[in-house]
């Protein structure tokens, strides 16, 4: 079987190509990729002669007004399972990343039992190969997430874990930090870390600021994030690991990342589309969808995240996607669960707030949610011909209304809910095979 994705605009960061073309899919691969002057100087038929393949046994996808891209990666998911299956499964979890045009996620190692063996990886690993899309997961940087011993490092990388980190259960103690990381450059991994002192966030719920005084709320120190975003680039640059700064949303933490960069420190980060679209004032009706970890920031935060994304100092765009069950939003401010769903919003949101305002074109939202992840993990990608045909196909142009009723996640915890945005997912395509969505297919003989 073969499948023509026709009339598209192709965007393919990892190879920096832009351009109206057709992408010819087959045995489950990229086998060509034919523009304009390809179609003007010979036929699909003959393309198709020439590849071994018989006309009938085919499909064309008519892909016009839609741009084709490789398929988006987040590396900073939450699938709950094993532990949390209430919450959400790998199952379902997958099936929201497909939706959301996603082919590649991984899996945060907060769960029970944690990921902190190669036993529980090669189970997470395991149940991802039953989904349509590539699960892969993070070993947790401590036994137990418990930040007080290190977890077995070597272990968890021979079973398949694909970086190391402490997201939830940020590590307090730079020594046992910095031996992680020692670690974890001896076998060539990053080390994805959460930033929190927790010293100075023990009950806290929302940024310290004007918002939380007229709510009082306990506040949230911007503080307690930078301060542990500057001691982890300091212990990169002591031990030489590839450290990624999770879910970055002050205008401190955004500096602190451009100064060590600038110095060549290995370092990288992210951001995700509540923190450049919302502020604390989200939280001014007690909206528990709203209450996430690290909590919203101000409108000069928002502004410097997006300053950040704009001149390459933030590198990747995550969802950090927290399906909670609705018993545990649905309680007072104070007692609600932590965390925000952003699988199935991150398309529109990111075109909406990111693309449509101009603070970054659509090749270099892409590259954040493709080339860029990628590059941290050592993965392969891009539309070259031979590579793995995962694709997503978008239509930036198409108003959605966000409707988490829909959602496939067992997450409904969306602030979200309602917003009118640009951008949809129109498929999901993953060894060739649509695994969400669909396309609008054109008769053989009108491109022959």
């Amino acid at each position: 079987m073969w499948a023509l994705l026709r009339n598209g605009q192709v965007i393919d960061p990892f190879r920096d190509y832009t351009g109206t073309a057709d992408v010819l899919i087959a045995g489950g691969s990229v086998a060509a990729l034919i523009d304009r002057c390809d179609r003007e100087r010979q036929s699909l038929r003959t393309i198709l002669i020439q590849l071994d393949l018989d006309e009938r046994d085919g499909q064309v996808f008519d892909c016009s007004g839609f741009v084709i891209c490789p398929g988006l990666i987040d590396i900073h998911v939450h699938l709950r399972e094993p532990g949390y299956e209430y919450k959400e499964t790998i199952a379902t979890g997958a099936r929201a990343a497909a939706a959301g045009g996603f082919t590649t996620v991984v899996a945060m190692p907060n769960t029970m039992p944690a990921v902190d063996n190669g036993a529980v990886v090669r189970y997470v690993l395991d149940r991802g190969r039953e989904t349509p899309i590539r699960v892969f997961t993070a070993g947790a940087a401590t036994k137990a997430n418990n930040g007080a011993e290190m977890a077995e490092i070597a272990d968890m990388v021979e079973a398949g874990a694909i970086a190391l980190s402490d997201d939830a259960f940020p590590i307090q103690s730079a020594d046992l930090m910095r031996r992680v990381m020692e670690y974890a450059r001896m076998f060539n991994i990053p080390i994805l870390t959460h930033c929190e002192d927790k010293s100075m966030t023990q009950d806290a719920v929302m940024n310290e600021g004007l918002v939380c005084t007229i709510l009082g709320l306990r506040p949230w120190p911007r503080q307690a994030e930078e301060i542990m975003i500057w001691r982890n680039i300091l212990l990169a640059d002591l031990t030489g690991c590839r450290v990624h700064i999770q879910h970055v949303t002050t205008r401190g933490g955004v500096e602190a990342v451009r100064w060590a960069k600038s110095r060549g420190i290995p370092v990288s980060c992210e951001t995700c589309p509540h923190y450049f679209s919302l502020t604390d004032e989200a939280l001014l009706t007690f909206d528990t969808n709203a209450k996430c970890c690290p909590p919203l920031r101000t409108s000069d935060d928002v502004e410097a995240l997006k300053e950040g994304l704009a001149d390459g100092t933030i590198d990747i765009i995550a969802s950090d996607h927290a399906p909670h069950a609705q018993e545990e939003k649905e309680v007072e401010f104070q007692d609600a669960a932590f965390g925000i769903v952003g699988l199935e919003t991150a398309v529109p949101i990111v075109i909406t707030n990111l693309v449509k305002t101009g603070t970054l074109t659509i090749e270099q939202a892409i590259s954040k949610m493709t080339a860029a992840p990628a590059k941290l993990l050592g993965l392969s990608g891009g539309l070259a011909v031979g590579s793995a045909a995962d694709i997503t196909v978008l239509d930036p142009n198409c108003e959605v209304v966000i409707n988490s009723s829909t959602f496939q996640s067992k997450g409904r915890n969306t602030p979200f809910d309602g917003w009118k945005l640009s951008g949809k997912v129109v498929a999901t395509i993953v060894n060739g095979e649509i695994v969400s969505g669909e396309l609008k297919t054109v008769p053989i003989e009108d491109c022959c």
